[in-house]
């Protein structure tokens, strides 16, 4: 009922603001700048540029408004806002051989914001080695930690939880700013479990050692989590960046429901320069065309950018020849090389009287009366998820402590993690089951792989290259390094649950692992029940101005041609240690920079 009230308020409020829904009533078909795509980074870039009011900037964004919608604003609804099929792109992967050949849904966001409209609001800007990494691999130090704190800082707005409770000892204070854009703050509702986590530090602390600020690029220990919320209500990169005020800027248009096929380049001795951009509104099988003066700037995400940039000749030619479109650009490296966080979920059954995303869930009247409470204060379990720690682990010591259990793992490779101070591990403790739609009360650790080996690629449709959806292979569980590192995960997270501080509340192990004991049935149900963190990146990796690979180069500007620039998350060459958003606020907040100072010049 939610969704459908959501629905009717955002159709009602697109209609008053200065978001166009029909390119008819674009004042012009000529830009300084063209963003394609208004996510995350796109939301950001389209604001930035347009505090000059002498600059133009049309965003075209494949999806609806975000004004109106319930299931976005609501931090609780996150997973209604997830599986909603209007503000989602409803992609799912190819076969995942890691996972014995389960196909499995990926969800990316259709609405304004983008994936920061629909996303879980986890606020995790990863370990310093993560960014120092990226500056390596560049060889660009304006990508070391140290040189972007200050975008970080930019981009937060540290908040007072929604319950406005003490948050002494719970963050430092130094490493966060209260003067940027988007809101981020502590779990505004003290759900009991949280309790018993910290607790659990203090019982092994040489195992799950205390962390004041998992965000201060020291992130490795358990600590409490921030999240992209102010006020109760979800901090989006539309609702921060695109804000009503922001948008009655009349250098800026933001067009909905405009979905861009393809980029239109000029082809000279001097090279490729691309200065258009071809897409289609509302499905209509006409096509419209709009022309920059300046650049156009690729903001559509790990899965769009490379779609786009394929189905316009910028590519591996040798596979663009074998879909019949003609190569403008050889790059090869365009849609290769992606990364992403594969997870799994142990499960413990917990006392019924235990107060749990569950019980809200599964009981009409707790889940009406949470509602209305959120709905009249903006306070209440409906303020956050149902999780309020992390954990990040084991660190620089992965390959002494487990080289034991399975010797061959390393043989040939190198720590995938990006340094001393970058986990192998992360553990999300939440006070219900991943769903909370399974009958009972639970407490849950979400295990995930955040220095993955495994690799994968996003390419076009083989049967209709140009307007069927991607081929999207995340490469789960590819390399057995990661299934090493899952199995060794569900293990720290039954020794979690082994402190004091469960007796009593920890009832019995769930499934899907309450019946692997073995190395071998761990393997096995991983296998059987891993899924994606959604956090795919490297399809238009950033590298080396000289290096023979790579897709956009240190400035973000594509290889080989002029006026085009990719700013998202397919630059990242390498997957962060940590859930993406904030690293894309960042990419966005610097690129825009690099813009700005290529024009000033």
């Amino acid at each position: 009922m939610l969704a459908t009230v959501a629905v009717t308020l955002a159709l009602a409020l697109a209609g008053q603001s200065k978001i166009y829904d029909s390119v008819a009533d674009l004042t012009t078909l000529s830009y300084d700048f063209i963003l394609v795509g208004g996510g995350t980074a796109g939301s950001v870039v389209a604001n930035r540029l347009t505090e000059d009011a002498n600059v133009s900037v049309l965003v075209l964004e494949a999806g609806v408004t975000n004004e109106g919608v319930v299931d976005s604003q609501a931090p609780f609804l996150v997973l209604d806002m997830l599986m909603h099929p209007i503000w989602s792109y409803n992609y799912s992967t190819t076969p995942q051989i890691g996972l014995g050949g389960r196909v499995i849904p990926y969800q990316r966001g259709r609405i304004l914001g983008g994936c920061s409209s629909h996303n879980g609001m986890f606020y995790t800007r990863g370990s310093a080695d993560d960014f120092d990494r990226y500056a390596a691999l560049t060889s660009d130090v304006g990508w070391s930690w140290g040189r972007l704190l200050p975008y970080f800082f930019k981009n937060e707005r540290w908040t007072a939880p929604a319950d406005q409770h003490d948050t002494h000892g719970q963050f430092d204070p130094a490493v966060h700013s209260t003067h940027g854009v988007t809101s981020v703050s502590l779990a505004g509702y003290p759900w009991p479990a949280g309790e018993r986590v910290i607790q659990t530090t203090k019982e092994f602390p040489d195992e799950f050692p205390f962390n004041l600020d998992t965000n201060s690029g020291a992130p490795l220990g358990v600590g409490w989590l921030q999240f992209t919320i102010g006020g109760g209500e979800r901090s989006s990169a539309a609702t921060s960046y695109l804000s009503p005020t922001i948008q009655q800027r009349p250098n800026l248009h933001i067009l909905l429901n405009a979905q861009v096929f393809r980029l239109l380049a000029n082809t000279t001795a001097q090279g490729v320069t691309i200065h258009g951009v071809e897409f289609s509104h509302n499905e209509s099988p006409a096509l419209s065309t709009v022309t920059a003066s300046k650049e156009i700037i690729l903001a559509a995400g790990t899965i769009g950018t490379p779609q786009i940039l394929l189905a316009s000749g910028i590519g591996n030619k040798t596979a663009l020849a074998a879909l019949g479109i003609d190569a403008i650009v050889d790059l090869p490296s365009v849609g290769m090389n992606v990364s992403d966080h594969a997870a799994v979920v142990p499960t413990w059954s917990v006392p019924n009287n235990t107060n749990t995303v569950d019980e809200v869930r599964q009981n009409a009247t707790r889940f009406e009366e949470a509602y209305r409470e959120w709905n009249t204060s903006k306070t209440g379990p409906f303020t956050t998820i149902g999780v309020t720690h992390l954990g990040k682990l084991p660190g620089s010591d992965f390959e002494t402590r487990y080289r034991r259990l399975e010797s061959d793992v390393f043989h040939g490779f190198k720590d995938p993690s990006a340094g001393p101070r970058t986990p192998h591990i992360e553990l999300k403790f939440a006070a219900g089951s991943a769903s909370g739609l399974v009958p009972g009360h639970f407490f849950s650790i979400n295990t995930a792989v955040v220095s993955p080996m495994s690799r994968g690629s996003i390419t076009l449709n083989r049967t209709h290259p140009l307007t069927g959806p991607p081929l999207i292979d995340p490469g789960l569980l590819s390399n057995s390094f990661d299934v090493l590192a899952l199995r060794e995960g569900v293990k720290m997270a039954r020794r979690f649950v082994e402190a004091k501080a469960w007796q009593g509340y920890i009832l019995n192990e769930a499934d899907p692992f309450a019946n692997a004991t073995t190395d071998a049935e761990l393997d096995a149900a991983i296998r059987a029940t891993a899924g994606t963190s959604s956090h795919l990146v490297g399809s238009a990796a950033m590298s080396a101005r000289g290096a023979g690979y790579g897709v956009v180069d240190p400035d973000l500007r594509v290889k080989g041609t002029v006026g085009l620039r990719v700013i998202d998350a397919s630059v990242l060459p390498i997957v962060p240690s940590a859930h993406t958003q904030a690293a894309v606020y960042v990419i966005a907040e610097r690129g825009v920079d690099l813009v700005k100072a290529a024009w000033a010049q």
